[in-house]
């Protein structure tokens, strides 16, 4: 089992010296022996400086090299890789840190201040500086940690918008297993190269492609920061085949001049993640005839578990596929029944890329996994082929009336209007209706909300046309890119007795 879990090693040997990452600001390159040695300095250094199996290691930084360096460093000393989210307020980030506790934190300096005014037990390293290029300057002693493949090798904490966060393990067995099937379902191979802009403290920044194409021997460009003609113009200088952004990325993106003239020859798909995506970013890839799919995933499994085929996304708009080869799923109803084709159900998941637990919080993993399926909150329907749905998050499915409305559907009729730019639908609480359907709108040009009433009764049964609109600059944004919804409501909540009209 040993070289399952030390199979970027393996990788190495293979392909020593083949460009493993490069930075895009800088285009700074490293071979794959060259990360390998890299990580066996900075384990080095774990070691000799008392870091054993089990600890946690930290690293608050922005896309950078290093965030490989301590991965592989924990993948060969069995201790667990905590990213930190430096978008955090210092409370939020606290509460993490206290209970993460880690041994040592690596933190780029322009995130220094982030840390908690008061002192912590850990160590922090600065990176990158001279201290820490010192630390990998040294040949590396040979040594061994006995390692099984359910042991922990990273901590993901989640974004904690209904509440505290939650660090999500994830195995040895869980990223191999995510990466393996990812690499196998998608087809990826070491000819390919992808871009990084999602933040590598994020599930998708770290394992929807960037430790895949490791393990196959691909290509990784990093970027430290989101810029959409930026990100444009290094898919097309390095040659990029396949990336992911989320939905507010791509609506950037397709809004620059750099996409609309550009071609982009290399690109075998562009897949977009972390929310459902809207239509008018599926039609802005048809009319270019581009590959362009959604994915599905949390951060609890994996996060890849489904797979569509390019030819299949228009004939199935908004489907994310099948289930990938070593994945299970089902789709059931608050009974626990398997739901019908065309049923809405709460989806489950299952496999080896599953986490193994949350940090510190017994009760919510035994609420998570039950019977070893993930629960995962979020409502899918499968159709007669077997074509799964994502319709949205259980808790944001709306009842009014008795009705059930699924804010997602509105969304996309909404965002059809040629005059509107983003949308977000909530349910907030009424004494008639239990709950009413209100719509968070950014326009492009001007709207009255009578228009929007009448374009929205064009399509929508009566009970799920928004009893209410607030037309509003823009909308709040978690630190990943989603529209936050929870802060919506909260703030319709102190003025939920004005509408805006």
């Amino acid at each position: 089992m040993q070289g399952d879990i030390n199979w970027f090693e393996s990788r190495a040997r293979l392909t020593p010296t083949e460009t493993a990452v490069i930075e895009a600001r800088t285009d700074q390159s490293w071979s794959y022996q060259q990360l390998r040695e890299r990580a066996e300095r900075l384990a080095q250094y774990f070691k000799s400086n008392g870091i054993q199996k089990g600890d946690r290691v930290a690293i608050l930084a922005s896309n950078h090299i290093s965030y490989f360096d301590f991965f592989f460093a924990c993948m060969k000393t069995g201790a667990i890789f905590v990213p930190l989210n430096w978008r955090l307020a210092e409370a939020e980030l606290t509460y993490i840190l206290d209970d993460a506790a880690p041994v040592l934190i690596g933190v780029e300096p322009q995130y220094l201040e982030k840390l908690p005014s008061r002192k912590t037990e850990a160590e922090v390293q600065l990176i990158p500086d001279s201290n820490y290029l010192d630390l990998l300057s040294a040949e590396p002693a040979a040594f061994h940690t006995e390692l099984k493949e359910t042991d922990p090798l990273a901590m993901i904490y989640t974004g904690g918008t209904t509440g505290r966060p939650k660090g999500v393990v994830l195995s040895h067995r869980s990223i191999l297993w995510n990466a393996m099937n990812t690499v196998i379902t998608w087809s990826l191979s070491k000819e390919d190269t992808t871009l990084t802009c999602m933040p590598m403290f994020h599930t998708g920044g770290l394992n929807v492609y960037c430790l895949p194409l490791l393990l196959v021997g691909g290509k990784i460009v990093l970027a430290s920061e989101f810029d959409p003609k930026q990100a444009v113009e290094d898919l097309l200088k390095y040659r990029c085949t396949v990336v992911l952004f989320v939905p507010t990325m791509y609506h950037m993106i397709i809004q620059t001049k750099v996409f609309q003239r550009s071609s982009f020859p290399d690109m075998k798909v562009f897949v977009s993640g972390g929310a459902p995506c809207p239509n008018p970013i599926y039609e802005a890839f048809a009319k270019k005839g581009l590959a362009f799919k959604e994915g599905y995933g949390l951060t609890e499994a994996g996060p890849n578990n489904f797979y569509i085929e390019s030819k299949d996304v228009m004939q199935k708009p908004g489907s994310v596929g099948k289930p990938m080869l070593f994945n299970d799923i089902r789709i059931v109803t608050d009974d626990g029944v398997q739901a019908a084709a065309e049923e809405v159900g709460e989806l489950l998941l299952r496999g080896n890329h599953s986490f193994e637990f949350y940090w510190n919080k017994p009760d919510q993993t035994a609420d998570t996994i039950r019977d070893g399926w993930i629960h995962t909150g979020d409502l899918a329907r499968s159709d007669a082929e077997g074509f799964v749905y994502i319709v949205g998050r259980k808790k944001d499915m709306i009842i009014t009336g008795g009705e059930n409305v699924y804010p997602l559907e509105v969304e996309n009729w909404l965002e059809a209007h040629e005059a509107v730019d983003e949308v977000a639908v909530i349910g907030l609480e009424d004494d008639k209706w239990g709950e009413v359907v209100t719509a968070f709108v950014v326009l492009k040009t001007e709207l009255s909300v009578a228009e929007l009433e009448t374009y929205c009764k064009q399509k929508l049964t009566r009970y799920k046309v928004p009893k209410q609109f607030y037309l509003v600059d823009e909308l709040p944004k978690t630190p990943v890119g989603k529209i936050d919804k929870a802060k919506l409501k909260k703030e319709a909540a102190k003025q939920k007795d004005s509408t805006i009209s």
